[in-house]
């Protein structure tokens, strides 16, 4: 007996059962809390099915929705109830409960006492394994005090202590009431719904206890999808590094890897690409991507800003060719939209296909549209850096684009990222013979040295070029590079360097 308690009870909801380190406890009384539309029946109905699915009897017992309700709700994932055992306790079997009279005790008393007789009962003759309430508060109005709620309560914690089930309670949070429910139950999970100023709303589930258990604590984002609730666990920075080679990843133009140091990024390392809009950001993290995948590594680039046909058409206008890796399946291209996806989903995204993708480089393309449209979430940074930190245990390149507001003069992030990358490569604007030209430096790099130079890099002949050091500059600081020099290093429309 006591092996079998050991063995974890799986909710079918693979990121729930990993926030709790394989399921829950067997033979135990659990409580899912959350206000109206946020998921309890769904994961109600997924904990029953994935015991179903084992061989194991389970038994829906519901005060407050009607079978045909239920149906719908499954109908709606694809899913068939035809496995389970479904209690549906009407208005009507309820007030023929009542029908004898009595003087002694009070109406909802007697009338709570009998429908418990009849719970009890109908759990006795099936010995279900699994079993669902649906709801306490159902009990609670029923119940004339808290005290006699409680009590009740107490006993069904006792009845199905001696049955050797394991038991969810669903509860709506309408009162203080749930309060005491809570320190009854081996365990309680939350359900929360929470509305943004701008997109769809967000949903997130915090283990609040769990007795005996360690598990993942902390608020996990949570989506109800078609197929039930899908549930990412929080990121977070562990000693659990897997074993890579430290590489460098060339970009293949020579200039531009001698100005990281002569070998390009490094493997395991995050990386932020930064400057005004239109000075090439979205191109050199584009040229790294390609460069991998011509290597034959796999690359994930996630877009936030640009739809997908013009960034792939745009890239392959360059010469990289990005349509063979799509192809191939080197190369996966998504795009997100950031008004619709948490910071949970999108870490999982990612991860997910890190460990079963085996993809070695991610790019990001661009932050910007993604924390505008979060402006309430407090800890996107932290978020980020536990996103930034797994990948790199992992032996993963990130590349982040961000860009500035401004074009010259002093700049402003949306948020200060560059404590967080490994490597930071800023772009600027300079003006030179009445032409407006682009300048690239590396300001960052904790993986080696680099150069402390400035070098130009434009578009010559649908190639991406990149210039000698430019020395003779002044004003970089301010924000706005002038080149005092001669005319010899500048980038002439006639002169092709490499690509």
């Amino acid at each position: 007996m006591s092996a079998k308690r050991a063995e974890p009870c799986q909710t079918g909801i693979a990121g729930l059962d990993q926030i709790l380190h394989g399921g829950f406890p067997r033979h135990r009384l659990y409580m899912v809390q959350g206000d109206p539309g946020v998921g309890k029946t769904t994961l109600a109905l997924q904990f029953l099915m994935a015991g179903a699915r084992k061989g194991e009897k389970s038994l829906y017992i519901t005060l407050s929705e009607t079978q045909d309700e239920l149906a719908a709700v499954a109908e709606s994932h694809g899913w068939s109830l035809d496995t389970l055992e479904i209690l549906e306790l009407s208005s009507f079997e309820q007030e023929s409960l009542t029908d004898a009279p009595n003087t002694m005790f009070h109406p909802s008393e007697v009338e709570l006492m009998q429908t418990v007789r009849l719970v009890q009962d109908r759990i006795q003759r099936s010995a279900p394994e699994r079993v669902v309430i649906d709801s306490l508060s159902e009990f609670r109005l029923l119940a004339h005090d808290a005290l006699h709620y409680r009590r009740q309560m107490l006993g069904f914690k006792q009845f199905f202590a001696r049955m050797g089930a394991t038991v969810l309670f669903l509860e709506d949070c309408s009162g203080n009431e749930e309060q005491l429910v809570q320190s009854i139950a081996h365990g309680v999970v939350s359900l929360k719904r929470i509305v943004s100023e701008f997109g769809s709303e967000r949903r997130q589930l915090s283990v609040v206890k769990l007795r005996g258990l360690k598990y993942e604590t902390g608020a996990h984002d949570y989506a109800i999808t078609t197929g039930g609730l899908a549930v990412f666990p929080r990121l977070k920075v562990t000693n659990n590094v897997t074993a890579f080679t430290p590489e460098s990843l060339p970009s293949g133009i020579p200039e531009l890897d001698e100005l990281l140091g002569g070998g390009g990024l490094e493997r395991g390392t995050g990386s932020l690409i930064i400057g005004p809009a239109g000075a090439g950001k979205s191109t050199i993290a584009a040229r790294f991507a390609v460069s991998a995948a011509d290597r034959g590594e796999r690359v994930s680039i996630m877009l936030f800003d640009e739809n997908m046909h013009t960034y792939v058409r745009r890239i392959a206008e360059l010469g990289m060719d990005i349509q063979t890796h799509l192809n191939t399946g080197l190369i996966t291209l998504r795009h997100l939209d950031a008004s619709e996806i948490s910071p949970g989903e999108m870490g999982n995204v990612i991860c997910k296909m890190v460990d079963e993708e085996n993809v070695r480089v991610v790019v990001i393309d661009s932050l910007n549209g993604y924390l505008n449209a979060m402006p309430e979430e407090k800890f996107l940074l932290l978020q980020l850096h536990e996103l930034l930190a797994h990948l790199s245990q992992r032996g993963v390149a990130s590349i982040l684009v961000m860009a500035q507001h401004g074009f010259l003069g002093e700049m402003h992030t949306p948020a200060d990222l560059t404590y967080l990358a490994d490597t930071v490569l800023l772009l600027r604007y300079f003006e030179y013979g009445g032409m407006l030209k682009k300048a690239i430096s590396a300001i960052k790099k904790r993986s080696g040295a680099h150069e402390n130079s400035i070098r130009e890099f434009a578009i010559r002949d649908n190639r991406l070029v990149v210039g000698e050091p430019l020395t003779q500059f002044q004003g970089v600081l301010k924000g706005v590079p002038q080149y005092i020099g001669g005319p010899e290093a500048i980038l002439s429309e006639g002169r092709e360097v490499l690509h």
